[in-house]
C-alpha cells in the first residue's frame, strides 16, 4: 500500500524551530547591540533616499558582511515596476560591486536591516537574493525611525530554500 497525502505533509519541527531560535540570539549576542541598532540607522537613513514616485513606498536597507564592512542602500522604482530595484538587491549589488564576493566569497552577509513603513519583512524574490549570498544571516525589521521591530532569520523567512549550497557553491 502507499503512503497516504498526509505523509507528505512537512512543517519545521519544534526542535528545528528551537534550533533556529537559538542561532538567532546566538547570532545577535556574536554582533552585539551597537551593531544592529547601527544597521537599524542605517537602513532608515538610507530610506530617506528611496526614489519612490510611483508608490510612494520608501524602503532603505543595511548589510554587514562577514568582513565586518556595512553597506546602505535604498529602492529606486521604475514606471513598470518589475524593473524596480528593492532595497535588499540594490544593497546586496552595492556590497558586490565593491568587491565582497571577490574578497570573501559568495556567503558574505552575516546581517541585513529593512527599515519601511508597516509589518513585514522581504519579498519573496529579496529572501532569495539573499539566500544566493548567505545560507543563513540575521534579518532585522526596522521602522522608519530606525528602531528595531523585529529580528529573525533568513532560515526562519525561507525554510526549505534552495540555494547555491544544493550545488555545491
Amino acid at each position: 500500500m502507499g503512503k497516504e497525502i498526509k505523509d507528505f505533509v512537512w512543517t519545521p519541527s519544534p526542535a528545528e524551530l528551537l534550533s533556529e531560535n537559538e542561532w538567532v540570539v546566538s547570532e545577535v549576542n556574536k554582533v552585539g547591540q551597537h551593531t544592529l541598532e547601527l544597521l537599524a540607522k542605517l537602513a532608515a537613513g538610507a530610506r530617506g533616499n528611496a526614489y519612490q514616485i510611483y508608490s510612494g513606498y520608501s524602503v532603505g536597507a543595511a548589510l554587514l558582511s562577514h568582513s565586518g564592512v556595512v553597506w546602505d542602500s535604498c529602492n529606486a522604482e521604475a514606471v513598470t515596476y518589475t524593473e524596480t530595484d528593492h532595497a535588499e538587491k540594490s544593497v546586496i549589488t552595492r556590497a558586490i560591486n565593491c568587491g565582497e564576493t571577490r574578497l570573501h566569497g559568495r556567503k558574505f552577509i552575516r546581517a541585513i536591516a529593512v527599515s519601511h513603513k508597516g509589518e513585514s519583512g522581504p519579498c519573496g524574490g529579496c529572501r532569495q537574493r539573499i539566500a544566493e549570498h548567505a545560507d543563513n544571516c540575521l534579518i532585522l525589521d526596522v521602522d522608519p525611525e530606525g528602531k528595531i521591530k523585529r529580528i529573525t532569520s533568513l532560515k526562519a523567512l525561507l525554510p526549505y530554500a534552495f540555494t547555491p549550497s544544493h550545488l555545491g557553491k
